[in-house]
């Protein structure tokens, strides 16, 4: 597999892959693990790494896991003097870390996710060479110091600062040299890029070759030898073009090298990327500068090597080569990819592919029938009429910069998400040292596409090990323990389509499949797409193609942004959302000129992929569905024509909850004031006052009975008030403290308290039963770190997601009831949380006064908003926040601009409940000011 060129070293398990996205390994020192057992000391030896944000220690006994101690968890470092006193067994000095949590990896030598260990321990390591150890401990409080400071762009700046000054310090080995007779011509500081992972040190170049040596002399084995799980073959071998000298430096022959381009890194013009072949998708190497005029005068001098070949690689000779069939689909497109800054070596911006097959549930695969196909002219968001046609309504009600869809055809997360059976560490590099739910990962060729076909949000093509022939990626081969699916299944290889007798036969079939007579005749409108013309401006528009502005190049400029804080959330926000390729064509690209047969033509404007039958069937199954999302995606776009029908002031305190029953013709408030208020919608006038105790209720829901409401309150019991006979029908003595919020979904009761539980109990929802505590059966005990003050239920129930005064978001299997994610994402307690509609995010809402979106699949934070004023409730629909502020306004986000779109005056004092119907366009909202205010969104 090309992605994975390397051969897996059996001696070292240690990999950069285990440090944090966008950390450094400076060092590494021999030591001994030592800990005390039976009054005796028991020492494993290892490797201590030191990084910039972690302490590693890599035991020599395979048995034993690798320990990871982040610095920032580091509660002290200190150096211990050695004792040699003769009446005492004598000891060497050490380097003792006190730590409140310990990451172990690769327990009992198997890939799988981190386990860590929390709570305050004491851990010493004794360095072989103890002259050494006060250094490392004066090293490692300077990084802890780092890792300590509040803004991540000045820890940023501080780590970049000790990284420096250590390149300064140390320069190339010239003793490396090939030859004596070698002459110097440059020599640098760079990062060698591979993917996730850049590693600093020196680059040389000679009158003969190109050197890159590492500055912590980790060994940098690319292409010493080929391969065998190889995906691409190249016509050259060179098995002897690279050298790399005792696994430190690594020798690049400028006679042999083929290629080489100017690479956009991190949206800066800092990446060179060499290739001594002329078909392979995967470089010899992947350097980054640190400045352009570096880069530039090396490109140039390795130029002047490969003139010749430089003057042929050209978007333009190439698709001439393509045309008249000198080129494959699959080498153009290979090409392609490379000219548009596409690397193997950067997942965002990873070589991209297309769909070209529709049919993958026939047991025979038919390539004379052009339904088979894909509608290459196309994105994958517009292949579907009914889904475009929800995207266009929204994209037509958006502010500017409007764009159509709102994730890309290809991201880092996308790329592992096929490589995950062969690149698991990579996966858990990523995800924090976890792999993404089990129903969430490729499980199957044909679920993938239609979920692309039908997906809110997904709209991502393919790579190209899906048209290589090593089928090495759909199984699992290395016996991942990748979880269990919903229906019981463990997840292990990927389920391929009936036409496919096995991964391979899947592999020469859908290669097959793209070098075809159709795909030859239609990939042109697919290229017009993605490199040329159709990626941007009105033909983009006119072709349902308009991706967020910040995926196009030149969307933002990040070294205009000042604030450091700022620029790297921005710079974070789009590498992990992807990029569009740089454009190659600014005109129609030609069709290849292919030999036709009859048997094969298709009208060029082609109809939907769904054929008529599907597509009636389905019209009529999901016509309620469609017209229900059809609906709030008008509201959305009409929120900011919010209008105020009524308001009234039925309680004594703040009102901390709302809920309306089904036919919306009463309305349920609670308070601080311990009351809960039925209010008549129709009369206009409240009906009922209820008081369960003399402490506050913090929240209210309506049962599915319609006839029940549950109440939670903060004397730590939950009530449940029958409607019909107007008295409390049960109690839940369930907490040790208040009761902040309850939810409801199939017959399951969840209830959040500031005892730091959530517990979900059993709770059958049938009116003609009296509830009473022996019903009330504990399914699970959700444990947190500190109070919870709110929790949310995904729109199928599968995910829980909680919010506590810490400001740690977590989120939860209700089928395992085990945590999937847990974020530390607000610096003070959460005030609500809430799934997308979709149910891929989260946004929260602290006291810290952010709007935090956290993506579920991966735990990271997408987009984080510093709002003028604390928000203390909202609604959303996973762009756009009706959110109420600690002022009494209501404001309307546009969270991809993060900016505000309307401020809307409501209340006296903060907005601290709201309720919306998306179908009846209602919004309701309560406050400190005691007022409950009726709302209406107009059209």
């Amino acid at each position: 597999m090309a992605f994975l060129r390397s051969r897996e070293r059996t001696k070292e398990r240690f990999s950069l892959l285990l440090l944090d996205l966008e950390e450094y390994y400076f060092e590494q020192h021999t030591a001994y693990h030592v800990t005390t057992c039976s009054k005796k000391d028991r020492r494993v030896r290892g490797s201590l790494k030191v990084c910039s944000r972690s302490v590693i220690f890599d035991p020599d006994d395979h048995s034993e896991p690798i320990l990871k101690i982040p610095l920032r968890d580091c509660k002290q470092i200190e150096f211990v003097e050695g004792e040699s006193n003769p009446f005492n067994d004598p000891r060497s000095s050490a380097l003792c870390i006190t730590c409140v949590q310990v990451i172990y990896i690769k327990e009992s030598n198997v890939i799988s996710p981190y386990r860590n260990e929390r709570g305050e321990r004491r851990i010493t390591f004794q360095l072989e060479v103890c002259s050494k150890t006060e250094d490392v401990v004066q090293t490692l409080l300077q990084l802890h110091r780092a890792s300590c400071l509040d803004k991540l762009g000045d820890q940023t700046a501080m780590i970049a600062a000790n990284l420096q000054s250590r390149l300064a310090r140390t320069s190339f080995d010239k003793n490396c040299f090939q030859s004596v007779a070698e002459k110097p011509h440059m020599e640098c500081v760079v990062e060698m890029v591979t993917p996730l992972v850049s590693n600093p040190g020196h680059v040389c170049v000679t009158d003969q070759n190109l050197y890159f040596q590492p500055l912590n002399g980790y060994p940098v084995r690319l292409r010493a030898e080929r391969d065998s799980q190889m995906s691409v073959h190249s016509e050259v071998n060179i098995m002897f073009d690279i050298i790399t000298l005792q696994e430190q430096v690594i020798q690049i022959r400028l006679h042999k090298v083929r290629r080489i381009y100017k690479r956009r890194h991190g949206l800066r013009p800092l990446g060179l990327e060499v290739f001594c072949s002329e078909n392979d998708f995967c470089s010899d190497i992947y350097l980054k500068f640190y400045n352009t005029a570096d880069r530039d005068e090396i490109y140039y001098y390795i130029a002047t090597f490969l003139e010749n070949h430089l003057a042929e690689h050209t978007a333009e000779s190439y698709m001439l080569q393509w045309q008249r069939g000198h080129l494959s689909n699959y080498q153009y497109l290979l090409h392609l990819n490379n000219l548009a800054d596409r690397s193997c070596n950067d997942l965002s911006q990873y070589p991209v592919f297309p769909w070209v097959l529709e049919d993958y549930s026939s047991p025979k695969l038919d390539m004379t029938n052009p339904d088979t196909f894909r509608d290459l002219s196309k994105p994958v968001g517009a292949l579907n009429k009914e889904r475009l046609d929800r995207l266009l309504a929204r994209y037509r009600g958006m502010p500017d910069p409007a764009f159509m869809y709102g994730s890309h055809y290809s991201s880092p997360g996308y790329v592992l998400f096929y490589l995950v059976r062969i690149a698991p560490e990579h996966q858990l590099c990523l995800q924090n040292g976890r792999y993404d739910h089990a129903d969430r990962m490729f499980n199957s060729v044909g679920e993938t596409w239609k979920n692309c076909l039908e997906g809110a949000t997904d709209f991502k093509e393919l790579i190209p090990e899906f048209y290589g022939d090593d089928p090495s990626f759909l199984e699992n081969k290395l016996n991942l323990d990748l979880g269990r699916r919903q229906n019981g299944k463990s997840v292990g290889d990927v389920v391929l389509p009936p036409w496919a007798s096995d991964s391979s036969d899947f592999l020469q079939k859908h290669r097959t499949a793209l070098e075809s007579q159709f795909v030859s005749e239609h990939l042109h409108e697919w290229i017009d797409l993605v490199f040329g013309f159709k990626q941007r401006g009105s033909e983009a528009v006119a072709a349902h193609n308009v991706f967020h502005p910040l995926t196009y190049e030149g969307g933002i400029d990040c070294d205009s942004i000042k604030d450091p804080d700022q620029r790297i959330a921005m710079l974070t926000q789009i590498l992990e959302f992807g990029q569009t390729p740089k454009q190659l064509f600014n005109s129609p690209h030609p069709q290849r000129i292919t030999p036709r047969f009859h048997n094969m033509s298709r009208s060029s404007s082609i109809t939907s992929p769904v054929s008529e039958l599907s597509t009636a069937s389905q019209s009529e199954d999901s016509s309620f569905e469609d017209l229900t999302e059809e609906s709030r995606r008008l509201v959305w776009a009409n929120m900011g024509n919010i209008k105020v029908i009524c308001s009234h002031k039925i309680h004594k305190e703040c009102v901390t909850s709302v809920a309306v029953s089904r036919d919306g013709s009463s309305i349920f408030t609670t308070s601080q004031d311990s009351t809960l208020k039925m209010f008549s919608r129709e009369l206009k006038d409240f009906q009922r006052s209820v008081s369960f105790s003399n402490m506050a209720l913090s929240s209210c829901l309506m049962l599915a009975d319609a006839k029940t409401v549950v109440c939670s309150s903060w004397d730590n019991n939950v009530y449940f008030y029958s409607v019909p006979f107007g008295r409390r029908q049960d109690t839940l003595m369930g907490h040790d403290d208040a009761v902040s919020q309850v939810c409801w979904f199939d017959e399951r009761l969840y209830t959040a308290s500031w005892d730091s539980t959530v517990k979900v109990w059993q709770c059958p929802a049938d009116s003609s039963s009296a509830h009473r505590r022996s019903q009330f059966n504990l399914l699970s005990e959700l444990e947190h770190d500190a109070g919870v003050n709110s929790i949310s239920l995904s729109s199928a129930g599968t995910l829980l997601v909680s919010g506590c005064k810490d400001g740690t978001i977590t989120i939860w299997d209700t089928s395992s009831y085990s945590p999937l994610q847990q974020v530390h994402c607000h610096s003070g307690t959460i005030h609500q949380v809430a799934f997308s509609p979709d149910s891929r995010h989260v946004l929260s809402v602290g006291e810290d006064c952010c709007m935090k979106v956290t993506d579920v699949q991966t735990g990271m934070v997408m987009s984080s908003v510093k709002a003028e004023e604390e928000q203390r409730c909202f609604c959303w629909d996973g762009s756009s926040v009706l959110g109420g502020g600690r002022s009494g306004d209501l404001l309307l986000w546009d969270l991809i601009s993060n900016t505000i779109t309307k401020r809307i005056p409501a209340h006296s004092g903060a907005v601290t409940a709201m309720w919306m119907n998306e179908l009846c366009s209602s919004v309701i909202t309560g406050g400190e000011d005691r007022q409950t205010i009726f709302w209406k969104i107009c059209s």
